[in-house]
């Protein structure tokens, strides 16, 4: 059962990382009176990591749990009306936009800006989020810089496997590469810069078993040979997960045109999406970069997308 009465908003927010709450922060201070749903994880992915070294403005790096807090201070600093919530449908058909929460709750939103963004996909090791974190890791560009100088591991065969491969082999001594079947899956292109780069060892046929530690860190990987069925213990102090991710935006599938893995579509220059009055920024609609600091800028250009759109429409109906 939902209100009797939906409750009237000008910009509504979904989504809480940093894509969310730089909308939230550009909407507050263009008086568009902002309402922002957090979601199952307030701060999104960046509270599930530990130290943050790449974005401007933190010299000596931040947690991650730390500056997505930050984020939501200033976000209701300005004004932002910032909600624990979950969306559970939206009826994008008529204007202005119904968005329902926890199954009780609708709203009416003249905007909507869609900042859900995505997952990484894990193995489903106990032992993987255990030290996830802690020399267990979804993003090279994140958090290669942390193991310069040292042995790692990467699981994946596709091309972002083989470019976070290369990637890591410029800052580690040691790149081992884990290849479940015989062959990659990635482009030939991105197969010859793997191939000819010299400190990463392939292994093919070769499942992950278990991730070691000492409780605190990773101190290496038990893998398995399923041609040769043999178990061996690689020492290493990294653990890359580089098998996919996929965006959190199952909810919007009826109405919004996605590629094919799922990232929303938006119009080239700008965060509109196929339907009026509906913006998406952040990993939800960008599978190629998918880091913090281009899900804000791209959360700053949703929030000026929406106060222009709403300026425009107020524009003509005053004109009539």
């Amino acid at each position: 059962m939902t209100n009797d009465i939906p409750e009237k908003v000008q910009c509504l927010i979904i989504g809480s990382g940093p894509a969310g709450y730089t909308a939230a922060i550009y909407a507050a201070r263009a008086d568009l009176k902002p309402v922002l749903y957090t979601g199952l994880l307030t701060g999104g992915q960046l509270t599930q990591t530990t130290e943050v070294e790449n974005y401007p403005g933190y010299p000596d790096g931040i947690q991650g749990t730390e500056m997505m807090e930050n984020f939501e201070k200033q976000a209701a600093r300005l004004g932002c009306d910032i909600r624990f919530g979950y969306v559970t449908s939206v009826d994008f058909s008529v204007l202005p936009h119904k968005v329902v929460v926890d199954e009780t709750t609708t709203l009416l939103a003249d905007t909507v800006i869609i900042s859900t963004g995505a997952s990484a996909k894990w193995l489903g090791l106990d032992s993987e989020q255990k030290y996830n974190g802690f020399g267990v890791s979804a993003c090279a560009v994140c958090d290669g810089f942390f193991f310069r100088g040292q042995d790692i591991a990467i699981v994946g065969a596709g091309d972002t496997a083989a470019e976070e491969a290369t990637y890591l082999a410029k800052l580690c001594r040691k790149v081992y590469m884990l290849v479940r079947r015989d062959e990659f899956r990635a482009s030939k292109a991105m197969m010859h810069r793997v191939e000819n780069t010299n400190n990463i060892e392939i292994l093919y046929n070769t499942e992950t078993k278990e991730i070691l530690g000492d409780g605190q860190v990773v101190t290496g990987v038990e893998v398995f040979n399923n041609k040769t069925l043999q178990h061996q213990v690689l020492d290493i102090t990294g653990f890359f997960v580089a098998i996919g991710h996929h965006p959190n935006t199952e909810l919007f599938k009826d109405w919004l045109d996605m590629n094919e893995t799922g990232y929303i579509l938006t119009k080239n220059g700008s965060t509109q999406t196929n339907i009026e009055g509906v913006f998406a920024c952040g990993d939800a609609q960008d599978h190629i970069y998918r880091q913090a600091v281009t899900a804000a800028g791209t959360g700053c250009m949703a929030a000026i997308d929406a106060e222009r759109y709403l300026a425009a429409k107020e524009h003509l109906l005053t004109a009539v």
